[in-house]
């Protein structure tokens, strides 16, 4: 098949157009560096040319409210319009799990909006929700830190390596459209001030990681089941430690 990855050059993007090349598969890596944009609509039309599948791996260059949410509606916009002039037969999107649970968060609320465009594009489609990835780990403790002073929520995580998110969306590409969401999840949970407890350590990182009910992440106050997903998940295999033994070593 030809499939086009957004995003393609990007942490989950380079990996899937890696698997998928090693399967055979003509596989097109969009970002604004190979010519494919999707806030201008430069390089679209020409990329959907013959494409079966089309895989929106991007993320917005800010996480400010407004700025999050021009992205994703207006990338969404474009990218599903080139797809149904092409007549695309499958649009795999990657969003968050708990992404309809927290709305004070302008970055989650900015994913909904994009899940909507897909929802009513008409384009078979496919939502993979996926819990955060460990790579995320020190930007979520530098989007807390206020001096040496990192104040987190304890609640609960399920948070999963990017290696198995590629695995999952790769091997979605390949499967009909499910019309819905599924979720992936990694092996464990663990509290997110622990988390970032155990990257400090591993890092050997003098700031201290302070446990607040009330402190926000990005914007939104967290519960146990704000960011963990509903029964029955694809499961990643990696375990949090295996990831941070390999992270500290580097």
């Amino acid at each position: 098949m030809k499939i086009v990855v957004i995003g393609g050059t990007g942490l989950i993007g380079s990996k899937v157009v890696s698997h998928l090349r090693e399967k055979g598969h003509e596989v097109i890596a969009g970002a604004p560096n190979t010519g494919i944009n999707t806030i201008t609509g430069e390089g679209l039309a020409k990329a959907m040319t013959g494409t079966q599948v089309v895989l929106d791996l991007a993320n917005s260059p800010s996480f400010e409210d407004e700025a999050v949410m021009t992205f994703f509606k207006t990338a969404g916009r474009n990218l599903l319009a080139a797809e149904a002039a092409a007549d695309v037969r499958h649009h795999i999107a990657l969003s968050v799990v708990g992404a309809d649970r927290l709305p004070t968060s302008g970055y989650l609320r900015a994913k909904i909006a994009q899940e909507d465009l897909i929802r009513a594009s008409g384009i078979p489609y496919t939502i993979i929700r996926s819990t955060q990835f460990f790579e995320f780990v020190p930007g979520i403790a530098q989007s807390a830190t206020d001096g040496q002073t990192v104040r987190l929520s304890p609640a609960l995580l399920q948070p999963v390596a990017s290696d198995d998110v590629a695995a999952l969306v790769a091997k979605t590409a390949l499967m009909a459209p499910q019309n819905g969401i599924i979720e992936l999840a990694g092996p464990e949970r663990i509290g997110l001030d622990d988390l970032v407890r155990r990257y400090f350590r591993a890092k050997r990182d003098p700031r201290n990681v302070v446990t607040d009910i009330h402190a926000r992440y990005f914007g939104a106050e967290l519960n146990d089941k704000s960011l963990t997903p509903d029964a029955n998940p694809h499961l990643g295999t990696v375990h949090f430690e295996d990831w941070l033994g390999r992270a500290a070593a580097r």
